[in-house]
């Protein structure tokens, strides 16, 4: 995937995090913001690394994901606190997977439309 491209995901990707957070209130907002948290961390993941493939941007962003959240189950520091959460919450794990099993199909369409 172009670069140019990538970044432009993460900056839609934060902005559809804000919005949802806008426009609706209870469970929507937090399970979409940790189904994007994770789509975020793939993108982030395929600018680190524009050749993975989407299988594997999948796994690393959810088992990150995944990895944080369990983390909550200690003590995180207060500073990491708003971009590592604090409180474990098990659906969250499910929202996570969701997020990277969503960013794995559409990676896999948008490259197969660009290798062509």
């Amino acid at each position: 995937m172009p670069r140019l491209l990538t970044a432009l995901a993460a900056v839609l990707i934060v902005a559809a995090g804000l919005g949802v957070r806008l426009l609706w209130d209870g469970p929507v907002p937090k399970y979409a913001g940790d189904a994007l948290y994770t789509v975020l961390i793939y993108t982030f993941t395929l600018l680190v690394a524009p050749r993975v493939r989407p299988w594997v941007a999948a796994l690393v962003s959810a088992g990150l994901s995944w990895a944080i959240e369990f983390a909550q189950l200690g003590e995180i520091p207060a500073v990491l606190r708003p971009l590592l959460g604090s409180t474990f919450n098990p659906p969250d794990l499910l929202w996570y997977a969701v997020g990277a099993g969503a960013a794995w199909v559409v990676h896999t369409v948008a490259r197969d439309r660009f290798t062509r």
